[in-house]
């Protein structure tokens, strides 16, 4: 059924193209001129100039053949992470790499050649099938600002699915926690570090105070923090009066998260007090919101039988990351992450099993056919 060579040929020209975080631009034209091909009703809103990128959200709409079926979105994001410029895919004993000092961009890559190939099958087989709906944001990686500024009366969809999980095809993430970031500006002193020290006041010891103090790492089953970014003084010879630290907190538990976040903040803004003339400014901010899928969920359920039914062993898990999902569910729409098989990301050391590329493409038509209640049918 899947055209195993075209896709791997869509994936491999895909990913050729650099896709950066804001920069997708030319993604979306070849993904608009591949979905024109279905006969898909596509329409790119203003999300790009909302959030000074050069290519918006693509939505496309696929009308379905039978009545009463549920509407099924699909959604994957164009951006990468660096380095992905002139990536040069490598097939080799089944695995797919890139040659060279770059990520593969199989995130996101692979989960949008899925989806397309997917389509094609579906227009070219005359499969029978209820309204589809397709979502590609952009912007995911960073901060999933794609969706997050997408208008959720845009969605039309009852069941959702993001192609976006490094685990196998066949598992599927039902539950996933809520993130906070935590920014802290540590305000000091200035002052000549070699002829009056004593006049200033060391923002970055202060701020080292408050870090050997902070509970991070895995906090508990459902709860992680990190500090991320540090960014303070301007020279050896000045004493730093200004330091800023870059932290978030996670939690599949809305109650820990709001714990952890003030554990974290409080930690600062202690050490500061504790030094005289120091200051903490903390600022939080929500990057998204937890979900949790029942397992008898009808979202759930689709991705698990259809999974069967092409021979993937269906699991449910959850993740310890944010996605797409986390705004599709916080928009009401019931929305799983499916795993597509995309290891090692964000290092370049990526690479994706040929076979798995297939298996996806496959997953997809499979979800679509059990969602109209016709998997198993002769076609």
């Amino acid at each position: 059924m899947i055209n195993s060579s075209r896709i791997l040929e869509e994936f491999f020209e895909f990913v050729k193209i650099k896709s950066s975080t804001r920069a997708e631009r030319q993604a979306g034209d070849l993904l608009k001129v591949r979905l024109d091909e279905v006969e898909a009703e596509t329409m790119e809103d203003s999300v790009g100039e909302k959030i000074g990128g050069n290519c918006g959200n693509i939505l496309a709409y696929i009308k379905g053949n039978i009545p009463g079926a549920p509407t099924v979105m699909f959604s994957a994001h164009l951006d990468c992470v660096e380095p992905c410029a002139c990536i040069q895919p490598v097939l080799r004993d089944g695995i797919i790499t890139a040659a060279g000092d770059t990520v593969l961009g199989a995130d996101n890559k692979a989960g949008v050649v899925a989806i397309l190939e997917a389509m094609r099958v579906i227009h070219e087989r005359k499969i029978p099938h209820g309204d589809i709906q397709l979502v590609f944001t952009v912007a995911e990686e960073g901060g999933l600002h794609g969706s997050k500024n997408l208008d959720p009366n845009l969605l039309r969809a009852d069941l959702g699915y993001v192609l976006d999980a490094g685990s196998p095809p066949g598992q599927i993430i039902t539950m996933a926690p809520g993130q906070n970031s935590i920014v802290t500006i540590i305000h000091g002193k200035a002052a000549h570090a070699g002829i009056a020290p004593e006049e200033g006041l060391n923002a970055i010891i202060v701020a080292a105070h408050a870090l050997a103090n902070i509970k991070q790492g895995r906090i508990d089953r459902e709860t992680t923090a990190n500090v991320g970014i540090i960014h303070g003084g301007i020279g050896t010879n000045i004493v730093p009066e200004k330091v800023v630290i870059l932290c978030e907190a996670r939690s599949h538990n809305a109650v820990k998260l709001e714990h952890q976040t003030r554990h974290m903040c409080e930690t600062f803004e202690q050490a500061a007090a504790l030094t005289k003339g120091a200051r903490a400014e903390v600022t939080i901010g929500r990057a998204y919101d937890a979900f949790v899928l029942a397992a008898d969920a009808p979202v759930v359920s689709v991705a698990q039988q259809a999974a069967l039914s092409v021979g993937l062993p269906a699991k449910l898990v959850a993740t310890g990351g944010g996605s797409d999902a986390n705004y599709f569910n916080h928009y009401g729409l019931p929305c799983a992450v499916l795993g597509i098989g995309m290891s090692k990301v964000h290092t370049t050391e990526e690479y994706i099993k040929e076979i798995d590329l297939y298996h996806n493409a496959q997953w997809v038509v499979a979800i679509v056919q059990q969602a109209a209640g016709i998997l198993g049918c002769k076609l």
